[in-house]
């Protein structure tokens, strides 16, 4: 591709993104039809919205993905769509006080525990949907899953408390953030954007240093993602070292003991 052509592209999403559109390709409004036919798609709209998108995409043509690819066996696929979503999802968006009712780990169900919520996030690492959420009861910020939720129904909070919860909220958030520092070996500067693209869900931004041709990730995170981050960096391998983050080098540095437990006397 014409390299004034990628600059021209670029320049033409910027002014989209700021006027708030959305530019799609004949390839991805295909994948778009294609995957409305997943079963899933009628817990994920509401009627009214799958039909105007079934309407739009009408004229344009399937991928027909039976013929091109074959799918070995696998594992029980877990629920990647939850019923909840577009309930949760609207509290949030409306400032909603919520009453949940869930099960607990080791069995039994608390019930009537009133909240706020703030978020639904999808753990790559555990594939489960969880909301996370303000206990004002016990004062917390707590992180259900959904599949673990039995009930939730709306809670009248005071308007004028909303902010003073939110703003709890971003406190306590900021003491879960953490932050790391990835260098990628010279070797594989060629690879870089595979290695990027390992940590693509990740707030992320990369630095390069001419004179010695490294370049360095910073990645921040929260602390419950650690161990998806990990499993990053060991997918990654030799292209890669932690340079800041004692928590993660620590974990690493266990994982690479226990290896050599097991095998270091065989490979000898």
């Amino acid at each position: 591709m014409n390299p004034f052509e990628k600059i021209f592209n670029f320049q033409i999403i910027s002014r989209l993104d700021e006027a708030g559109s959305l530019a799609l390709t004949s390839q991805e409004r295909s994948w778009l039809k294609t995957m409305l036919r997943h079963p899933a798609s009628e817990a994920a709209f509401t009627p009214e919205t799958l039909s105007k998108l079934n309407t739009l995409l009408e004229p344009e043509a399937s991928i027909e993905v039976g013929e091109i690819i074959m799918e070995k066996a696998r594992s029980k696929e877990r629920q990647v769509y939850h019923p909840l979503l577009r309930t949760l999802r609207r509290m949030i968006m409306q400032n909603q006080g919520i009453l949940i009712a869930y099960q607990i780990k080791h069995g039994g169900e608390r019930t009537d525990q009133a909240g706020f919520p703030h978020k639904l996030e999808y753990n790559m690492y555990k594939r489960e949907w969880y909301l996370q959420w303000y206990s004002t009861r016990q004062r917390s910020l707590m992180s259900t899953k959904l599949r673990n939720i039995v009930s939730v129904e709306v809670f009248p909070i005071p308007a004028k408390r909303i902010d003073e919860l939110k703003t709890r909220i971003a406190r306590l958030l900021d003491g879960l953030k953490e932050s790391a520092c990835i260098q990628v070996i010279p070797t594989f500067n060629a690879e870089l954007s595979r290695i990027l693209s390992a940590f693509s869900c990740f707030d992320k931004s990369v630095s390069y240093d001419e004179a010695s041709g490294i370049y360095q990730i910073h990645v921040n995170y929260m602390r419950d993602d650690s161990e998806f981050l990990l499993s990053r960096i060991r997918f990654l391998g030799l292209r890669v070292k932690i340079t800041q983050g004692e928590q993660l080098k620590r974990r690493m540095l266990k994982t690479a003991d226990m290896a050599l437990g097991r095998y270091g006397e065989a490979g000898e």
